[in-house]
């Protein structure tokens, strides 16, 4: 089956008992017993829940996955990913990622004695130098947030498999309709199921996808034994939403591409970062392993002072943290999604004071570049 295909039916067949076409939401703690030993395959919904099962099926089938498992957040995802590891291990991790992530392995995990090495992952070789005989995973991003720089995630499968290193992306920015790492080589891809996944700004969640047993495994018993799990109402809107998800990214991605033009020839916009862009230095890698350029668009108006008249200014545009909802988000990654990072090194991946993320919604695209451009003549 093709991708939207799968994407309404995978997970989402009728209920067997009524025929209903949505899947039930399963709102249960905990499941009846007829006695020691006899059960229905049910005891607790932290370890199993038909509606979170629906879910994960059909995560699995759109990531071209064997396995997929739901949590409550992207970073108790990502938290999960991590815990396979043990104390001692050596991740080699891209330099400029999620702000969030880059405070969990910074501030938390490097608490246990793990061991993180952040390099620029547009050349590959940089992670070759980085393996140490410790070295475990790599991990990396990819377009990555906010500077839109891309790995190539084909070159980065190659030298995990060669050396035996997990290989791990976050995929949220692309979505699985627009990339998928497990068939370029990759161990697991990981979503923030809050973003496009969910895509209305209604919901928390997170899931891992892999076609590696072994890693299945560990990540099922993370899922089960820490209990950083969504609820049954969360899966059934993230069912809901995956139905829809081809048409709102082919709209996203569409509206992206015209607001990115209009940014990257305005008179107010320093410069413009959008893979689609002819400027943007990885085109040809974006035309290679993704099916169109994604709907994040990020721009340095040249100031704080100018970042800050413009978040005061749009309308249409919402001002405000997160990405991926059918409404426009205009974001200050310096303040909001990554002052974890260390300003000096914000500075030295282009995240300035004056940059400003956008995740472009599908409102009609005029409307949201007439708000644009009102904002920054402001």
């Amino acid at each position: 089956m093709k991708f939207s295909t799968k994407a309404i039916h995978t997970g989402q067949e009728p209920d067997e008992r009524t025929g209903a076409v949505s899947v039930p939401i399963y709102q249960t703690s905990t499941y009846a017993h007829e006695g020691i030993g006899k059960n229905k395959g049910y005891d607790y919904s932290r370890a199993e829940n038909p509606t979170r099962f629906a879910l994960e099926k059909n995560f699995a089938a759109i990531e071209n996955a064997t396995h997929a498992f739901a949590f409550s957040s992207g970073l108790s995802a990502i938290d999960a990913v991590l815990r396979t590891l043990s104390a001692g291990d050596h991740v080699i991790a891209a330099n400029d990622m999620y702000g969030g992530t880059y405070r969990l392995f910074s501030s938390i995990l490097t608490r246990f004695n793990m061991e993180f090495s952040f390099v620029d992952m547009t050349n590959v070789e940089n992670i070759t130098r980085a393996i140490k005989p410790n070295t475990k995973m790599i991990y990396t991003e990819t377009p990555s947030n906010p500077m839109m720089v891309l790995t190539d995630l084909r070159e980065v499968a190659k030298i995990g498999n060669a050396r035996h290193l997990l290989t791990v992306v976050d995929n949220t920015f692309a979505t699985p309709y627009l990339q998928n790492p497990i068939t370029l080589g990759f161990d697991a891809a990981l979503h923030s199921t809050t973003k496009y996944l969910g895509g209305h700004s209604d919901l928390i969640g997170g899931a891992v996808m892999t076609n590696n047993a072994e890693f299945a495994e560990k990540i099922k018993f993370i899922q089960y034994a820490v209990g950083a799990v969504p609820s049954p109402f969360e899966c059934w809107l993230l069912l809901r939403s995956s139905r829809t998800l081809a048409v709102r990214m082919k709209q996203h991605c569409e509206n992206a591409r015209t607001v990115a033009d209009f940014l990257s020839k305005h008179k107010r916009v320093v410069k413009t970062f959008y893979p689609g862009l002819p400027s943007h230095p990885q085109r040809a890698l974006a035309e290679n392993q993704m099916r169109d350029f994604g709907a994040m668009v990020s721009f340095d108006t040249g100031s704080l002072e100018r970042a800050q008249k413009m978040s005061e200014s749009v309308h249409v545009v919402t001002f405000g943290e997160s990405l991926g909802g059918v409404e426009s988000l205009l974001c200050h990654p310096a303040t909001m999604t990554h002052p974890g990072v260390p300003k000096e090194i914000r500075n030295a991946l282009g995240i300035t004071d004056g940059l400003l993320r956008l995740s472009v919604g599908i409102e009609d695209v005029e409307d949201i570049i007439a708000d644009l451009d009102r904002a920054l003549n402001a």
